[in-house]
């Protein structure tokens, strides 16, 4: 059975009427939808009649006992959570609840944050649970083509709509790997212009010789070689959008060019004095910050607020909480398919491990990892052990706050850098610095030779 408004579903059994209803109360504030029994037969006709999340079940009640709903709810409903209430905690009776499968065991009285803090707990370990079975789990929520259903992602999904419906300039921020282009594509082919041309374009990955005849095209003899006239990208893409990734990478006179293009809408060709009209949205994205590189004086001022027009900011994978599970498992799905395999799936603590690795490479990291895994793993279980060194390591280490600044970002470095590969140019733009920077935080980081 559906749950049409997808909000999680709890069943609270107790005898007393003032307990349910407190209950009740407090947990449909929260945003859940709840339902009350006032024994286990009644719970159990619940039970049989809607799709529960979560049974919280007191341990004293007349005829039959919470133990028995424990029981029985572990028996016949195992994609349903269990939590123990109860006025008479002893640790015997913890101990047969845990032992009878109930997730957490919660000691009346209780505050309101101690209620609430044991029910996220209880259904976050029912999600990693799903999230860990393969074939079990629903096809994973999608929002133009973009997987997720945290608050993080859906305050882009909104964005997203709003951007849609203008021809406005768009600012997309976020670091490396969250899926900028996604969003800048979401805009577009949801935008009046789908019909007509996308064209990406990566700023940083085209040498400043050749950016402007890339992006404004070049008539015949402008330059050694250019034996032809030829069209660039944002002819290409008139029309429709053009998105110029990494735009803080242009030099500061590329960035009057562009300006000027934003201004005027038309370009003019490299070697020919004859600006051409077009008629073409243009969405830019960065991992930096632009308004601190306006402040340094490496941005202009003008252009920064002629692209700053709508903002989008891409929320990083750590902030993103349970998307984690749902991307792991898409991906696990996509590459197993790709490689003709059975679809993994996560044990419980592999998937703990995902959902607490920080993630430098964002979700880019996170289908690279998943990729290798579905590669290497010999089996259809992917245990921690599967899992790459590096997370296994994070996983088991909390750093505490006794270390320094230099410390943490040396800490930090290293794994980013070990997150891309030993690719410093990779390493160095998910940090938001460049490579001559990166090159001399490692040195500083090599111990002194000895003399």
């Amino acid at each position: 059975m559906s749950k049409p408004d997808g909000r999680e579903r709890i069943l609270v059994v107790d005898d007393a009427p003032d307990a349910l209803e407190l209950l009740s109360r407090n947990l449909g504030a929260e945003g859940y939808e709840v339902f009350t029994a006032r024994g286990v037969d009644e719970a159990i006709s619940v039970l049989e009649s809607q799709q529960i999340d979560l049974v919280i079940t007191d341990l004293k009640m007349p005829k039959v006992s919470g133990l028995d709903l424990v029981r029985h709810v572990r028996e016949n409903y195992r994609d349903s959570a269990v939590m123990m209430i109860t006025g008479y905690a002893s640790v015997s009776g913890a101990v047969e609840a845990v032992k009878m499968g109930a997730e957490e065991y919660l000691p009346k009285p209780f505050t309101d944050t101690e209620l609430l803090a044991s029910v996220d707990r209880t259904l976050s370990k029912l999600r990693v649970r799903r999230a860990g079975r393969g074939g079990t789990e629903p096809k994973p929520p999608q929002h133009y083509g973009l997987i997720g259903e945290s608050e993080a992602i859906s305050e882009v999904f909104r964005a997203i709509d709003k951007a849609a419906t203008t021809s406005a300039t768009v600012l997309i921020t976020g670091e490396s790997g969250t899926g900028k282009e996604l969003v800048a594509r979401a805009i577009h082919y949801n935008s009046q212009r789908a019909s007509a041309p996308f064209v990406a374009v990566n700023c940083g990955g085209i040498p400043e010789t050749l950016l402007e005849s890339e992006l404004f095209g070049h008539v015949r003899g402008a330059f050694t070689g250019a034996v032809n006239s030829r069209a660039g990208f944002f002819q290409t893409a008139d029309g429709g959008s053009i998105f110029l990734d990494e735009v803080s990478e242009m030099s500061l006179g590329m960035e009057v060019k562009l300006l000027r293009v934003l201004q005027d809408t038309e370009i003019v060709m490299v070697g020919s004095s004859r600006p051409r009209k077009v008629d073409v949205r243009v969405i830019a994205a960065t991992n930096k910050d632009l308004l601190t590189l306006v402040k340094k004086g490496t941005f202009r001022d003008d252009l920064f607020y002629r692209l700053n027009v709508i903002t989008i900011t891409v929320p990083p994978l750590r902030e993103r909480g349970d998307d984690i599970l749902l991307l792991a498992r898409h991906f696990a799905k996509e590459f197993a398919e790709e490689a003709g395999r059975p679809t993994p799936r996560f044990s419980d603590a592999s998937l703990d491990v995902l959902l607490h690795y920080g993630w430098p490479g964002n979700v880019r990291e996170l289908e690279n990892v998943v990729q290798r895994i579905v590669v290497m793993s010999d089996s259809d279980l992917v245990e921690v052990h599967d899992l790459p060194s590096l997370m296994r390591f994070s996983a088991l280490r909390e750093p505490g706050l006794g270390r320094t600044l230099a410390q943490v970002e040396a800490d930090y470095i290293r794994r980013v850098l070990a997150s891309a590969g030993g690719n410093k140019t990779r390493a160095a733009s998910i940090l938001g610095i460049d490579r001559k920077t990166l090159r001399e935080k490692l040195r500083a980081q090599e111990p002194p030779e000895k003399g």
